[in-house]
């Protein structure tokens, strides 16, 4: 069984042929799919889809650090009346993303900081995006980290140095498609870290592996991210499979 931790199945790029798309990753193993919020707009696609599928399909709550701008306290507000109203496996996901504007830096921390509360209340983990502030993510989580606080570095290209500070808070890295591209250097990286440390994902429709670079990305992909770090690290398929599947089902065990 493969796991895709981190796919946005509900969005508009899968409207037309989402049950195809489920049966494609089902065909290569594929039988959980874990649907990241982004903000408001997104929530009644997500949910839909989890009522469709209520056996692989599985929703988070939370407002993507992209989605911060001058609304952001309203859409924390439907964060947190819909973290009250039902269960989700995790808050997400959450951050800091400094790449395509750092006009909202300092309520892109406000809100990570109040979903990390919620999260930790909750006993829910956390699923995390951070894009140039690597560093400054990892600093803002240790002091939850210390109180239990557990989740997901997604979508982890950083360094190994990076990955050594995000292992010994006892969070998991979530390896998608970068890994199989061929300057990333993330495989460098993933070749000196455990496999209990890594969890599958493809962030579809984003970030496809090779072959399909370019391409619309989907969960049977995943196939491609398993047989890439399968290579790296010199362990059959089918052993990281496993392992990256338990990994995920330990996270989230209590929270589904």
């Amino acid at each position: 069984m493969l796991i895709d931790t981190h796919c946005h199945l509900y969005g508009d790029e899968f409207a037309a042929d989402i049950d195809a798309v489920i049966e494609r990753a089902k065909e290569q193993g594929v039988e959980k799919f874990y649907l990241p919020g982004i903000d408001s707009s997104a929530i009644e696609g997500m949910l839909a889809l989890e009522d469709k599928f209520p056996a692989q399909c599985f929703a988070m709550m939370g407002l993507h650090p992209c989605y911060v701008k001058e609304n952001y306290k309203e859409e924390l507000q439907i964060v947190q009346d819909w973290l009250e109203k039902r269960n989700f496996i995790a808050v997400g996901e959450i951050g800091l993303d400094y790449y395509w504007d750092s006009t909202y830096k300092e309520q892109q921390q406000e809100a990570f900081k109040l979903q990390m509360d919620w999260a930790l209340a909750k006993k829910l983990p956390i699923v995390i995006h951070t894009r140039n502030a690597m560093q400054e993510t990892i600093d803002m989580v240790k002091p939850y980290a210390n109180k239990g606080l557990k989740g997901i570095f997604h979508c982890f290209s950083g360094s190994y140095e990076s990955a050594q500070q995000i292992i010994q808070m006892g969070f998991l890295l979530g390896i998608g498609g970068v890994i199989t591209y061929k300057n990333a250097g993330l495989g460098e990286v993933i070749a000196k870290i455990g496999l209990e440390h890594l969890v599958l994902e493809t962030d579809a429709p984003y970030l496809t592996p090779v072959p399909f670079r370019g391409k619309r990305n989907e969960s049977a992909y995943l196939q491609y991210v398993l047989s890439k770090i399968a290579d790296i690290k010199q362990v059959p398929e089918k052993e990281i499979a496993i392992i990256t599947s338990a990994n995920a089902e330990k996270l989230f065990v209590h929270s589904i």
